[in-house]
């Protein structure tokens, strides 16, 4: 009996000495892990290094890249963030380990949408995905495709013409930012539902403006929600509850589009063979399983949003280094006034603008479309360079600093325009050096329709139009600051005269 007493003791004993072991093997294991993050800036208790961030991130971030490396880890209130600073870092992420960062990490804000996890960049890359993005890259941005719809986005530009002509008849300055962004919109809605969107001279641009520029402002305001998951439920700032009036806005607009083009096609009207009858066409034919209305409408959402604000702001900067260099825009006119035999410039004409491609590729790494490309997530445990990254991990590439960064670009605060027109380096996201689109399967899927619409509305204003700047003022007096946020607006608008 005491033998057997005994022995149910010792039993005991070792299965608690050898749970004990388990269990500080699996916490010296995760200690060890933690012990191999990528190095970064201590933080203080609960908030970690959220205050030392402040308002300019993208330049925060890169002051310590230069300290801590490459690949930084940060810890922004409970959520752990890997900041990726270089190059080759940028490879490791979008290239060699793509399919473990391809996920999304989604800020609060984008929740207020309904239906978000919908939209193709928030999506995660599952099967759904994979159709999503196929769709768009065998049916929608095809070379093709986009040839076929040109016209419309010429008749655009005739449109803008007609507009910054009436102001150069009155002298009369006007807000370049403004004028871009309505023109952009109606390119973009004349591609995918062959309407304008707005009239360029009336105010709604004004307002449509605002709320796109809402929506950017709001998702990349610092959010609590996303520092402290657990505050969710709460939207502290209400955040959610000021974006998602934009959100509906949109959407709405949008709906009655879509309705009404359904009902045309089931009168038998006339087809337009624009981007929301591609989609149309694959819904009828493939059914709801492989291409629901909720998509549809999603699709040409994002576009609306992504392609605007991003064309806009990266067009309205190149007007403004032109006009803050007056030799490069010498040049650019010169190169159009050699290569335009028409009256009107023609999306034909774009491959011979070499010099513009430059100057809008500089006017692009200087001024980042996207200072920090929309944050991806970790699907796995993962080790890269040494260092290990946890699962669910946030991953933030800053292409601002990559793109100024000494080590790839010579004079990099310069505007030079002339270090891309002998280089290879182009939109694709294939040189990691530049990568304003993005790289690998997660690259933004209409980059290709972005640059031909900069092109073309960039050739027709300084094609056709001279410029001034408005009050007397000299090129070296214009404010080039920008502002940080999704997009790196400029700080001030810019305002000219055509003449």
């Amino acid at each position: 009996m005491m033998l057997m007493e005994f022995n149910k003791d010792l039993f005991l004993y070792f299965l608690c000495i050898s749970c004990s072991c388990v269990i500080l093997f699996n916490l010296m294991q995760k200690i060890n892990k933690r012990n191999r993050l990528p190095p970064g800036p201590k933080g203080y208790p609960i908030i970690g290094n959220l205050v030392s961030i402040g308002d300019r991130a993208h330049e925060s971030l890169a002051k310590y890249s230069k300290k801590y490396g490459p690949l930084m880890t940060l810890q922004l209130g409970y959520v752990t963030t890997i900041i990726v600073a270089s190059s080759e870092m940028a490879r490791q992420i979008l290239q060699k380990n793509d399919q473990v960062f391809a996920g999304r990490y989604i800020p609060d804000a984008v929740t207020a949408q309904t239906d978000y996890h919908l939209a193709i960049p928030w999506l995660s890359t599952g099967p759904h995905w994979r159709k999503l993005r196929r769709i768009c890259t065998t049916e929608i941005f095809t070379m093709r495709k986009l040839d076929e719809l040109q016209e419309k986005r010429h008749k655009v530009m005739n449109d803008m013409i007609k507009v910054v002509g009436e102001a150069r008849e009155n002298n009369k300055e006007i807000s370049l930012g403004a004028i871009i962004f309505g023109t952009v919109l109606n390119m973009l809605s004349n591609t995918m539902y062959s309407g304008d969107m707005l009239d360029l001279r009336s105010n709604v641009k004004e307002e449509m403006k605002e709320a796109i520029d809402r929506i950017f402002l709001l998702v990349a305001k610092p959010n609590y929600s996303d520092y402290f998951p657990f505050l969710k439920m709460f939207d502290l700032q209400g955040i959610r509850k000021d974006i998602k009036v934009s959100y509906d806005r949109l959407q709405e607009m949008l709906e009655v589009i879509i309705e009404l083009r359904k009902k045309e096609r089931e009168l038998g009207s006339s087809r337009v063979d624009d981007f929301l009858d591609v989609l149309l066409d694959h819904c009828q034919s493939h059914g709801n399983d492989e291409l629901t209305h909720k998509d549809v409408r999603f699709m040409l959402q994002e576009l609306f949003i992504a392609g605007s604000d991003t064309s806009s702001t990266t067009s309205e900067w190149v007007m403004a280094e032109l006009l803050h260099h007056p030799n490069i825009m010498a040049k650019v006119k010169k190169e159009l006034e050699e290569n335009i035999k028409g009256e009107n410039v023609r999306e034909g004409d774009i491959p011979k603008l070499r010099y513009l491609t430059a100057v809008i590729k500089e006017t692009i790494r200087l001024h980042a479309t996207s200072p920090l490309l929309l944050p991806h997530r970790s699907e796995a445990d993962i080790d890269v360079c040494g260092f290990f990254i946890p699962k669910h991990t946030r991953i933030l590439i800053n292409v601002y600093q990559i793109s100024r960064d000494p080590a790839y670009w010579d004079e990099p605060l310069k505007f030079k325009p002339e270090r891309f027109m002998n280089s290879e380096i182009d939109f694709q996201g294939r040189h990691y050096c530049f990568i304003p689109f993005g790289a690998g399967r997660r690259i933004c899927p209409g980059w290709n329709l972005g640059i031909r619409m900069m092109t073309l509305m960039l050739a027709t204003l300084v094609h056709n139009f001279d410029w001034k700047l408005p009050n007397g003022m000299t090129p070296e007096e214009m404010d080039m600051k920008d502002k940080f946020g999704i997009t790196l607006q400029k700080a001030e608008p810019l305002f000219a005269i055509p003449m």
